[in-house]
């Protein structure tokens, strides 16, 4: 006896509900995110197993490479006034929108009267300005002065002492970096963070 064929019905299974927690996510992604800021000079860290985060406070990051070096300082407050003192120093006038621009900047890299030209100019532009670096020299160090107001103006600010870290590319030359090791011990700055970047631990 012939058997009796069965057709049988494949299903379907409703993808609405999936497109929908996918777009919900990414959705969330794009609007949580921001958008990285090209840095005014990139450098490739040394690699290390160290993983000691440096402080959100308190801290000023000096980045050399390319035989240039560049300033930043962390909080607004602090910013203005390290801006206002170096003002003064040099004789250079800050608008208050100057001080409003410089304390959401990133990191620096020109002589002090050359500053309020890159403060005017827009954030993506700044990157591509080609900053000569601070001046470092013994002639001229305002990097010297740029640490020495910032920490005042972090003690008058926060009253704690301002930390330093130096940012130096892996391909910079030595007395670069001891160039910038020898200005700050000489405000008896004898404690400071090396940034690295992670690498896996040697087996």
């Amino acid at each position: 006896m012939a058997k009796i064929k069965i057709n049988k019905n494949p299903g379907s299974t409703d993808m609405t509900a999936m497109c929908d927690v996918a777009f919900l996510l990414l959705t969330f992604f794009v609007m949580t995110s921001t958008a990285k800021i090209p840095e005014a000079l990139p450098v490739d860290t040394p690699s290390s197993t160290v993983q000691t985060k440096l402080p959100e406070t308190d801290l000023a990051t000096l980045t050399v490479g390319k035989g240039k070096i560049f300033f930043d300082l962390k909080g607004k407050e602090v910013r203005v006034r390290t801006l206002e003192l170096m003002a003064e120093k040099y004789g250079v006038t800050f608008t208050d929108d100057d001080k409003s621009t410089f304390s959401r900047m990133d990191d620096f890299g020109v002589p002090i009267l050359n500053l309020k030209q890159i403060i005017e100019m827009k954030a993506a532009d700044r990157s591509k300005a080609g900053q000569p670096g601070i001046p470092a020299d013994s002639l001229d160090n305002q990097l010297k002065e740029w640490v020495y107001n910032a920490r005042i103006a972090n003690i008058e600010i926060n009253d704690k002492e301002l930390q330093v870290a130096i940012k130096g590319d892996a391909k910079e030359e030595y007395p670069a970096i001891k160039r910038v090791m020898d200005i700050l011990q000489e405000q008896k700055i004898n404690s400071f963070s090396l940034v690295t970047g992670l690498r896996g631990k040697d087996f």
